[in-house]
This record gives C-alpha cells, sequence and structure tokens, in this order.
C-alpha cells in the first residue's frame, strides 16, 4: 500500500529533524549566502534526508527547498516547498528554537503540512482537512487558545511593508501594551504554536508568504486548525499578498489588525 501525502509529509520533517537533533551542540560550517544570511551543514544534511524520503515515496513530484532550490519538473502540478531549518542563527547559537518544514503544494492550494519540532520530538502536522500534534506516536488535535495573550512578533528583516507597517513600532503601541504580551521566537515554529494554543497570535512583515517554503506548512497548519490566517492588511492570504497575521480567534485577530492600521 502507498504512503499518503501527510505521512510523507511527516516522515520527510521527521527524517530532517534527526539530523538537526544529532548536529546540535557540533562545531559548524557556516556556509555564507550573503553578508547577513547563512546555512550550517546541519541545514544542507537535514536537507538531503528529506528530499530522499520525498524522492523515494513521489519520485515525480517537483521539489523546491530552501537550500537546493528547485528539483524535479513538477509537471504533475505537485511541488513540495522544504525548509529543513528554520531558525538556523538559533540553532548556530545553541538555542533549541527551530522547526523543520515540509508541505506539498498541488495545483492553488498546500494540501497537506508537516512542521517538526527536533527537540521536543513533536510533529504538527495537517492532512488539509484537520491539525495534529503527533508526540511519541500519538495523534491529538490542535486546538487554537487566545487564553495566553502572548503574541510572537518576526523581528527579522526584510521589512518590505515598512511604510504601512513595521513590528517595532506594533511592540511600543499602548494598546499592544494593553492587550498582549510579546514574544521572539525567531523561527516558523511559533506559527504552528499558535494552532497548538500556545500562542495566541504571530505577525510579520513578508511578501509572497503563501509560496515561501519558510512559511507554507505554518500557514497550512493554522488554517486546517481553525486558526484566522490572512496578510497584515486583512486579506485572505494569495500569492501577491503582504505580511502574515495568524490568531487565534476572531478578536485577537481584530485587535491585531487594528494595530497594524494604527501605523498609517
Amino acid at each position: 500500500m502507498s504512503i499518503t501525502d501527510h505521512a510523507l509529509a511527516i516522515a520527510a520533517a521527521e527524517a530532517g529533524a534527526a539530523v538537526v537533533r544529532a548536529q546540535y551542540g557540533s562545531s559548524l560550517a557556516r556556509l555564507m549566502k550573503t553578508a547577513d544570511d547563512f546555512a550550517t551543514t546541519a541545514d544542507v544534511e537535514a536537507e538531503k534526508a528529506i528530499l530522499d524520503v520525498l524522492r523515494a515515496g513521489r519520485p515525480h513530484d517537483g521539489v523546491l527547498a530552501e537550500e537546493s532550490g528547485r528539483t524535479g519538473t513538477g509537471e504533475n502540478g505537485r511541488t513540495w516547498l522544504v525548509d529543513p531549518l528554520c531558525g538556523t542563527l538559533n540553532y548556530a547559537v545553541r538555542t533549541m528554537l527551530t522547526s523543520v518544514n515540509v508541505a506539498l503544494r498541488a495545483g492553488a492550494r498546500v494540501r497537506v503540512a508537516a512542521s517538526a519540532d527536533p527537540f521536543t520530538n513533536e510533529v504538527f502536522w495537517t492532512d488539509g482537512i484537520a491539525a495534529y500534534t503527533r508526540r511519541g506516536g500519538v495523534d491529538e488535535p490542535l486546538t487554537p487558545s487566545a487564553e495566553s495573550r502572548l503574541v510572537d512578533v518576526n523581528l527579522d528583516p526584510p521589512f518590505p511593508n515598512r511604510h504601512v507597517f513595521l513590528a517595532a513600532r506594533m511592540l511600543a503601541d499602548e494598546g499592544f501594551i494593553e492587550q498582549f504580551r510579546p514574544r521572539v521566537v525567531s523561527t516558523t515554529l511559533a506559527v504552528a504554536w499558535v494552532a497548538a494554543g500556545r500562542r495566541a497570535g504571530y505577525v510579520t512583515d513578508g511578501e509572497h508568504l503563501c509560496d515561501s517554503v519558510h512559511f507554507a506548512a505554518g500557514i497550512a497548519l493554522g488554517q486546517a486548525a481553525g486558526c484566522v490566517v490572512t496578510g497584515i492588511d486583512g486579506r485572505p492570504v494569495h500569492p501577491d499578498g503582504n505580511g502574515l497575521v495568524v490568531a487565534a480567534d476572531e478578536r485577537t485577530h481584530a485587535a491585531l489588525l487594528a494595530l497594524i492600521r494604527n501605523q498609517r
């Protein structure tokens, strides 16, 4: 019996997470991409482990991966989006805040996704219908909750929409201080945490995030779990959209959008 797409996404994410976990704390070479961005050998080797799983299970699908780029034709309309180690800087300085993201875009939407935490041995995953966390082989439904009032904010550049939104300005807004408590995890693991009820919301600037290897898995998880997921303009996420707001409920989403609009 062939493996299902969501089971393949989980297996691929777990394969990458195993590499990330095994190499944690070791002396890692830095492979510079730009003056401000780099990968490590763990990123590269985790990606190879993920791609080995995907190619064995779906040899005719295309792949878009963070380190190796686009491979395969994807002529069947199916492309896997792979981020082997989100939170590379955290990882390089021995901070256990990272995620391994795998998502399948088929046609116009992401069908399945998995985001693995290498250090808790959790995998947040969706089959496109519902969302779960797998821990010790046991799956539990993801249940968003705004009870904590914790909002994770991405402060990493670039800031393409700074003329209408800047995360640092939002954090200084008295309205934010009155309603929420900020956190900065610096990895898309925080998006999965909103779906899991560990964060009330997540906000980031950026462009084309629904097709991003970094964000596609988290967006799919949030949508399947019942989170409110939009761009910073409040519109549904789409290929030409800007930024991302993921909220546990409508009330939190409305409050975050109001804070963003207050900057204009």
